[in-house]
């Protein structure tokens, strides 16, 4: 049976409640952003994360140190390795590449996640052990011991599109991208349109290029500054994310006439006539960029106060679209954007608007 998926928000609830004592398995594609959701989440809490590349690794000593001769007592020991915690206090081990590692690697992370120990050496009290497992690969992987894997709680991390355009929106990236994810988001994990013969999408076991999370990123921060996608930067994305995205991304960003989320909050006055005239699905697409750039805040008082005006004269012509209304009504009931319902339901006109919505969802 394969292992249970979850997305970002369930793994960042999965490790707060995980017994230190028990080991974590994360299973997934690389270029996801497991190892980003496991550092961040618990430097937040202010614990230390030593990452560690298995798969880079070429001798146990980089993992539990070099075997010496103590010269008080004639015996052999370890000397503790670099990353060793100096003081009394947990850390995480954050055992990237698990499948790539070498059997002699293994080894060692046998008696780590059964008893918290290298090399005789006991790690602080509540240090935990995640691990993580790349699939669909192009390199050769090692096979794991069933009793390893019997030693971990096993998950599949699956990050939704939203998750990405969330975690996007927060670290600033270039909105032609996540404008082109939010519509294309069928090239976020690849391409759709590289099959095999048996009709699998086919991420590479040559060097062709297909996009993924990491590979966006670096378009992103690439295009940061070019106000115009030439042929050129068409084969510089290439390299990236492959031909067929590249292309399909120019094109998106040379034909693009979408209605920005500025727009609507800063600019209504100019664009309301093009609002009124948007299908259902455009609506859609809409709501979710406005709460993307709400939940990225950064707006003074003054423009603060043109954002809820904007607003609620958005919401108010929403009204012409009851499925769009119910779009709206339902993204600001969950948890990722709590923050902005609490922007928005701050002022007395929107949560009035806003609750009748609800109550009619609710009545139908």
């Amino acid at each position: 049976m394969p292992a249970i998926k979850v997305d970002t928000s369930e793994l960042r609830e999965i490790l707060r409640i995980t017994p230190a004592a028990q080991n974590i398995m994360l299973v997934g594609r690389h270029g996801i952003g497991k190892s980003e959701i496991v550092t961040r989440f618990f430097r937040d809490l202010g614990v230390k994360v030593i990452t560690f590349f298995l798969g880079q690794m070429s001798d146990p000593g980089d993992l539990i140190g070099l075997l010496h001769k103590n010269e008080k007592s004639g015996l052999s020991e370890f000397l503790p390795p670099y990353w060793w915690p100096k003081k009394d206090e947990p850390v995480v081990l954050f055992l990237d590449e698990l499948n790539r590692a070498r059997p002699e690697i293994l080894q060692s992370v046998m008696d780590l996640t059964l008893n918290r120990t290298l090399a005789g050496k006991s790690l602080p009290v509540g240090s935990r052990v995640i691990s993580a497992v790349n699939e669909g690969e192009e390199y050769q992987l090692t096979d794991l011991d069933p009793a390893l894997v019997s030693r971990f709680n096993i998950y599949e991390f699956a990050p939704t599109v939203q998750d990405w355009l969330v975690w996007a929106n927060e670290n600033r990236l270039d909105e032609r991208v996540t404008s082109f994810i939010q519509q294309h988001s069928e090239y976020l994990d690849g391409d759709p349109r590289a099959m095999t013969s048996e009709g699998a999408r086919s991420f590479g076991t040559d060097l062709s290029r297909t996009p993924d999370r990491r590979s966006w990123e670096r378009v992103a921060r690439t295009i940061q500054g070019i106000e115009e996608i030439t042929e050129l930067h068409v084969k510089l994305l290439s390299g990236l994310v492959g031909t067929t995205a590249a292309v399909m991304f120019a094109k998106s960003v040379r034909s693009s006439e979408a209605i920005s989320a500025d727009d609507v909050l800063l600019r209504f006055e100019k664009v309301k006539d093009s609002i009124a005239r948007l299908k259902t699905h455009e609506f859609a697409a809409l709501n979710e960029r406005i709460m993307l750039r709400i939940l990225k805040g950064g707006f003074t008082a003054p423009v603060k106060k043109k954002v809820l005006a904007n607003s609620l004269q958005y919401i108010e012509l929403l009204d012409a679209n009851q499925e769009a209304c119910a779009h709206l009504a339902s993204m600001l009931e969950r948890p990722r954007f709590e923050q902005v319902s609490e922007f928005l339901m701050g002022d007395s006109k929107i949560l009035a608007k806003m609750v009748g919505y609800i109550q009619d969802i609710a009545i139908e």
